[in-house]
């Protein structure tokens, strides 16, 4: 027999069954039974959680990002800093890039959310640490604060999510030093 779960435990059941859940079946066929069944637990123990979709999605969103959290380098140097961040990301958010623009497109009608606010509420913040990257990069006289915006920040990285989004795979390593060299560095210097 099973060992019953608890706590933590359980809720990381729950959530990890509610993101297979999603990234298999999109949130069209996303239930509240769905995850039950894929977790093994009864719809009470989901429900004293989680009342409806919508709080489940979120924290199912929350508790991946979480689960996968991705360092900030410091490499001691911004060119090397960022793609080395959009290595990692290319090689391992594939699917979660994937789930959260493709999949959830029905929840972003549902509940008039974008993804932007989705991973802004999940991060709780909309920048992350890509703020400390380039405050490195500013401190280290790479480049100048006054050329630095939200948009210029996050441009490689929205790049690199476009070219996951258009080929449903990771982009080719030529592609993201082309997106830093020929794209943000001139931007920034």
């Amino acid at each position: 027999m099973a060992e019953r779960r608890r706590g933590a435990a359980l809720e990381k059941a729950l959530l990890d069954a509610a993101w297979e859940e999603l990234a298999e079946h999109g949130y069209a066929r996303f239930t509240m039974d769905a995850v039950v069944k894929r977790a093994g637990t009864s719809p009470p123990v989901l429900y004293r959680r989680w009342a409806n979709r919508d709080e489940l999605v979120r924290a199912t969103i929350v508790h991946t990002l979480e689960r996968s959290r991705i360092d900030v380098p410091d490499t001691g140097s911004l060119r090397e800093d960022v793609l080395t961040l959009m290595r990692e990301i290319n090689s391992t958010r594939v699917p979660f890039i994937t789930v959260m623009n493709m999949h959830l497109a029905g929840y972003y009608q549902e509940t008039g959310t974008s993804p932007g606010e989705l991973l802004a509420t999940a991060r709780g913040q909309s920048t992350g640490g890509l703020a400390e990257l380039y405050d490195r990069a500013v401190e280290r006289g790479e480049i100048k604060a006054d050329r630095l915006t939200e948009r210029i920040m996050s441009l490689p990285f929205d790049l690199l999510r476009q070219e996951i989004l258009v080929t449903f795979a990771p982009a080719p390593d030529q592609v993201l030093e082309e997106i830093v060299d020929t794209m943000l560095l001139p931007l920034l210097r």
